[in-house]
C-alpha cells in the first residue's frame, strides 16, 4: 500500500446499541484489536438521539489510553448540537490526552425527520445547522489558540475566554468536513483540513475531490467513509448488509445505498472497489463493517482486504 494511504476503522457504537448491547468494554477491546491488526485509526459516530449510541468523545478518550498508536477520529460529529466553548474544551482536552492524535470529523446533519427531531429536542433550530457549523469552527479555532478569545456571530457571542488545557497541536486538531454538492465543497475548501464524504460513485468522488483541490488555499486531506459487508457468497453478503443497514438507519437499504458508498461481496472484490477510490485520490479510508460478529469481520478485513489495498 502507498505510504500516504491510511486505513481507519469505525467502532460499532451504533451497531452494538441497536442490537441491545450497551457495554463499553467491547468497543475498547475492538479498538485495541484494530491497532494490533495494523489499522491506522479508529473512529466513533455521534448521534445521541436519532441513532443512540455511546458518546463518541468519551469512548475515544478511553481508546486514547488503550491504543496509544492509533489516530482517533469522529465520523462525524454534529457541532451544532453543542455550544462551541464547551465542545472546544472537550476536544482540546481529548487532543492533549491523545498526544495530538485527534481528527475531528464534522457534519451539519442529514435532512431526515429523525435528525430534525434531535435538533428540536436540544432546542436548536434545524434550519440553522449550516451557519452554526461554520461559526463553531471559527470560534473553536480561536479558542484553541491558548490566548484570550472573542467571537461575535449570528449564533454565538463571547469575550475574553481562555481555555485550558490548550490542544496538543498549535491551532488545535484538524477538522475534516463531510458533504457533497457545490456549497458543501466550497465549505470544505474554505474551512476544512480534510474532506470525509461517502459518494457511492467513484467518478463523483474524483470530480468533487478535484473541485476541493482547486478551490482550497491549503492542503486538504481527501478521505472516504465506506461501508463493507464481506462474504465469499455475494447473495449472503447482500442480505447481511441489508439486515445491518436497516437496523442501523431504520430505512430501506435501497434508499441508503443511493447516497452512501457501500459494498457487499467477496473480500478480493471489496479491495478492488476501494482501490478505485484510492486511484481517484482517497488517502484515508474510514471503514464501517456491516456484520453480526464484529471481531470476526475486523479480522477478515485485515487478513483478506488490507493487504490488497493500494496495489
Amino acid at each position: 500500500m502507498p505510504a500516504a494511504v491510511k486505513i481507519g476503522y469505525l467502532l460499532p457504537t451504533r451497531d452494538l446499541a441497536a442490537g441491545g448491547d450497551d457495554g463499553i468494554a467491547p468497543l475498547i477491546e475492538q479498538a485495541r484489536h484494530a491497532e494490533a491488526l495494523g489499522f491506522d485509526s479508529v473512529w466513533a459516530g455521534d448521534s445521541p438521539l436519532t441513532r443512540p449510541r455511546a458518546d463518541a468523545l468519551l469512548v475515544l478518550s478511553a481508546v486514547a489510553v488503550a491504543a496509544p498508536r492509533l489516530t482517533l477520529g469522529t465520523a462525524t460529529m454534529l457541532p451544532a448540537l453543542r455550544h462551541p466553548i464547551l465542545l472546544a474544551h472537550q476536544l482540546a482536552t481529548l487532543d492533549r490526552l491523545a498526544g495530538g492524535r485527534l481528527v475531528v470529523g464534522m457534519g451539519a446533519g442529514f435532512p431526515t425527520a429523525g435528525t430534525e427531531a434531535q435538533f428540536d429536542a436540544v432546542g436548536v433550530p434545524f434550519r440553522t445547522r449550516f451557519s452554526r457549523l461554520e461559526e463553531s469552527i471559527e470560534a473553536m479555532r480561536r479558542l484553541w489558540s491558548g490566548k484570550d478569545a472573542s467571537f461575535t456571530g449570528r449564533h454565538f457571542d463571547f469575550r475574553g475566554v481562555t481555555l485550558a488545557p490548550a490542544p496538543a497541536r498549535p491551532g488545535g486538531p484538524p477538522i475534516w468536513l463531510a458533504g457533497g454538492g457545490e456549497s458543501a465543497l466550497r465549505r470544505v475548501a474554505r474551512l476544512g483540513d480534510g474532506w470525509l464524504p461517502y459518494p457511492p460513485d467513484v467518478a463523483d468522488y474524483a470530480r468533487d475531490r478535484t473541485a476541493v483541490e482547486r478551490l482550497a488555499t491549503r492542503p486538504v486531506t481527501a478521505a472516504l467513509y465506506a461501508t463493507l459487508c464481506l462474504d465469499d457468497d455475494p447473495r449472503r453478503a447482500r442480505e447481511a448488509l441489508r439486515e445491518s443497514i436497516e437496523r442501523y438507519y431504520n430505512a430501506p437499504l435501497e434508499s441508503v445505498e443511493k447516497i452512501q458508498a457501500m459494498f457487499a461481496g467477496p473480500p478480493v472484490d471489496a479491495a478492488a472497489w476501494l482501490n478505485r477510490y484510492i486511484g481517484a485520490g482517497a488517502r484515508h479510508l474510514v471503514i464501517r463493517l456491516a456484520a453480526g460478529d464484529h471481531r470476526a469481520a475486523l479480522e477478515r478485513f485485515a487478513a483478506r482486504v488490507l493487504p490488497l489495498l493500494g496495489g
